[in-house]
């Protein structure tokens, strides 16, 4: 079935060969990567997510009910793990434990992210969960794209806000980093959900690639379960964000051998 190799190529990059990358590279087809926020509260969709043949990328908030169970099944079945960092809104909606508020002094904050990232099992990376207050502000954002230069991870801007200077920080302190195209559903309809799609395939097909969040609602899995089976007779490949990552780099790995850190697993306080 083409769509296996297909994902496979994107989501692995190439098998080294004598072709060269570039012409490789020129052949890839439009490739979209579905990030999947939210994750750890609902048992039946994340099983759902996490079951889907498809490589998506499941992003996890930290401590709750369901994460650490979740996360451990989505990577025997091959899905990329995130954490998804609470981060202080423009709303005053609640955080939740392990969110980063603008009260924190640096020691609080990166504390707070360590312990979070330490207890996502098989983390890969980090986007922010709402944000649109802490991530326009250079002084947090530089702490804590400070402690996550650390580790191997990236950083994906969720772009909560037009004005976000996350991604900026991150790319300042050299770490992978990329944002947000598409939302998909923060209208829960399957008319909204079937438009934002369409939407994310158009902005891949403009421009090589893009980038779609969504949230482990019901109406959502449904219409993944559905659609994503048919990407492949539309000539669309989906990867994880890591392999996006690699595809618009040059095929080239985002870290070398021994120069991060080991995130080092553990039961985290929820500070």
């Amino acid at each position: 079935m083409r769509v296996v190799s297909t994902l496979l190529a994107v989501a692995f990059c190439f098998t080294a060969g004598t072709v060269s990358a570039e012409p490789a590279r020129k052949a890839l087809p439009p490739t979209i990567a579905i990030i999947i926020d939210d994750m750890g509260h609902s048992l039946v969709e994340g099983e759902r997510l996490a079951n889907l043949d498809q490589p998506l990328t499941l992003a996890f908030l930290p401590y709750r009910p369901h994460t650490d169970s979740l996360a451990r099944l989505a990577y025997k079945q091959h899905k990329e793990i995130m954490l998804h960092a609470p981060m202080a809104n423009t709303r005053n909606y609640g955080l939740g434990p392990g969110g980063l508020t603008p009260e924190m002094d640096e020691q609080s904050m990166v504390t707070t992210l360590r312990r979070a990232l330490q207890s996502i099992p098989h983390v890969q990376g980090v986007n922010n969960h709402m944000g649109s207050l802490l991530t326009q502000q250079l002084q947090p954002m530089d702490w804590v794209m400070k402690e996550l230069f650390r580790y191997p991870v990236y950083f994906i801007d969720s772009r909560t806000i037009a004005s976000s200077v996350a991604g900026d920080v991150a790319a300042a302190y050299r770490i992978p980093t990329m944002t947000r195209d598409v939302f998909l559903d923060h209208e829960q309809t399957e008319e909204f959900v079937d438009r934002q799609f369409k939407l994310l395939i158009k902005r891949a097909k403009e421009n090589g690639s893009a980038i779609g969040i969504g949230h482990p609602h019901k109406v959502t899995v449904d219409y993944l379960e559905k659609h994503l089976p048919k990407l492949d007779e539309q000539g669309i490949a989906i990867a994880t964000v890591s392999g996006l990552w690699a595809m618009r780099n040059g095929n080239r790995e985002m870290f070398a051998e021994g120069e991060k850190q080991a995130i080092r697993p553990a039961f985290a306080k929820k500070d």
